[in-house]
């Protein structure tokens, strides 16, 4: 050590540590960390997680070119998901519940993506952005009413886009006006682009009991409106490009009548609750788009060895290798900051520019890995005879739902401004 720093200018030690000391704060260091990967899991996640491939590979890898081609939810794969807890991961076994975390839930989200990305989206909205908005905000009477049949039964729709209010989704115009005496509101507005909204028994809508509040959002309000209310209707299906199997509707309310006791939290709070869930829903998006590129990915990679070009398997030529490592770096990228966010959420630090960054990370991640996937695989992958045209089909809504990715780079941007202003 002092033949190393000898001749060095001695001023740069001063205030260095002795020697001594140091290796004993390190050996101190070592002994008491309590540090784990953000992908060491527990027990409980880990059955979790294997529990929802096992679904996945049984009950969901049959259905999806039918479901995809019909672009319909087989009934009895949304049964099967009620039965196997699928459906109310974070709900507390008390209310028919699975009683487990947000981590779990982000695991069961990816491992279901790997297969189908249209179940898992199914999943990933009703568990991280309908189940816990209820949860956080409702009150006790509706827990207890919706939260068992949401667990085991119930599908929801979380209705908050408008055709002029998608990024800007507090500009929307669905209006909730208040009887004389403030025991019923009156909903009238229409709904866009709302997943699940064909099967949902549920729908957690937002409306403006205030128009003309100074800011607007400021009367923003969240109901609880039952399906069957009168004045409530599901539009006609959309006919999307990806993610077919799932659902996604326009919802119209008409003089829709409901009791002030339908109201989600305080009214006009509305707003604060979607900006808090759809913080959390990003993560589990993430968790979605990290789940498809992981599926394509190894629904890819053995047909690398089996198609061989000039005498030998393609996977073994070096350019092929250095494009699949760099892949499978960029996947493991995105899955670090998917568990990193859900863990920050779970330990209740802050994550709002930690779940920015994962979704936008994972879903820039996801199609890249379906475009390569294609490529890696020539013509043949160019035809639906393979899994590889679906997830780049299903890959581009990550960067538009929950938050396009402009917005994450904004949401990102304005907080590292915040922090070095």
């Amino acid at each position: 050590y002092q033949r190393r720093v000898r001749g060095v200018n001695a001023s740069m030690f001063r205030h260095a540590l002795p020697l001594r000391p140091l290796r004993a704060m390190t050996a101190a260091t070592r002994r008491c960390s309590s540090y784990q990967p953000v992908t060491a899991f527990t027990e409980d996640e880990c059955m979790m997680r294997d529990a929802a491939a096992s679904f996945a590979r049984e009950e969901v890898a049959p259905r999806v070119k039918v479901m995809d081609e019909s672009s319909t939810m087989d009934p009895e794969l949304i049964q099967n998901m009620f039965a196997s807890g699928l459906m109310g991961i974070e709900v507390p076994l008390e209310l028919d519940g699975t009683g487990a975390n947000f981590t779990s839930a982000c695991l069961c989200i990816e491992e279901i993506a790997k297969v189908d990305p249209a179940v898992s989206v199914c999943v990933d909205v009703h568990n991280t952005v309908v189940n816990n908005t209820l949860s956080l905000w409702g009150s006790e009477d509706l827990k207890k009413e919706w939260l068992p049949q949401l667990a085991t039964s119930t599908m929801g729709s979380f209705c908050l886009s408008e055709a002029g209010s998608g990024c800007d989704a507090f500009s929307l115009a669905t209006t909730a006006v208040a009887s004389p005496d403030g025991g019923d509101y009156v909903l009238n507005g229409s709904k866009m682009w709302i997943t699940n909204a064909e099967h949902a028994g549920l729908f957690l809508v937002f409306a403006n009991v205030d128009p003309d509040a100074s800011p607007k959002y400021k009367g923003i309000t969240c109901f609880a409106v039952p399906a069957g209310t009168p004045g409530l209707t599901v539009g006609a299906k959309e006919d999307k490009l990806g993610i077919r199997a799932s659902s996604t509707c326009p919802v119209i309310l008409e003089d829709v009548k409901v009791p002030r006791s339908a109201v989600l939290g305080e009214v006009g709070h509305g707003y604060k609750y979607a900006i808090g869930i759809l913080n959390e829903g990003r993560i589990g998006i993430g968790a979605q788009m990290v789940g498809l590129a992981q599926g394509a990915f190894e629904s890819t990679l053995p047909y690398m060895w089996e198609r061989k070009q000039f005498g030998q398997s393609i996977g073994d030529f070096q350019v092929m290798s250095h494009q699949f490592a760099d892949v499978a770096l960029e996947i493991e990228a995105a899955r670090l900051l998917v568990y990193n966010a859900a863990r920050l959420k779970e330990n209740g630090m802050p994550f709002v520019k930690e779940a920015a960054m994962a979704k936008l990370k994972a879903s820039l991640v996801a199609e890249q890995t379906a475009s390569k996937c294609i490529e890696w695989m020539g013509g043949i992958g160019f035809m639906r005879d393979y899994p590889a045209e679906k997830f780049f089909r299903d890959c581009k809504v990550g960067q538009i739902y929950e938050g396009t990715s402009n917005i994450q780079r904004e949401t990102i941007g304005k907080m590292i401004a915040a922090e070095y202003k």
